[in-house]
């Protein structure tokens, strides 16, 4: 699983925020094939917080996909980023 923090600049409404934070979700969903939702920061204008997750049977793999996500992101949206975590865990 991650979850970014991301700043919004220039966002003047809830309703713009949104319609930014579902394109967003969507394409990583598209791309990567993972699970993504805005988490937190939802009445925020100025920030949003991000989580996508994948389930693998290789560690190394779903690691890899989730720092692809973080590079889309990056290269992609041009947002500053304000925390990012990658959690894992194997059963």
């Amino acid at each position: 699983m991650i979850q970014i923090i991301l700043e919004l600049p220039d966002i003047s409404s809830i309703k713009e925020k949104r319609k930014y934070v579902v394109s967003l979700k969507k394409r990583l969903e598209h791309k990567f094939r993972v699970s993504a939702a805005e988490v937190d920061l939802l009445d925020s204008l100025s920030f949003t917080q991000i989580g996508a997750a994948i389930v693998s049977n290789s560690k190394i793999f779903g690691e890899s996909v989730l720092n692809k996500v973080l590079l889309f992101v990056e290269n992609e949206f041009h947002l500053r980023i304000q925390d990012v975590q990658i959690y894992s865990e194997q059963f």
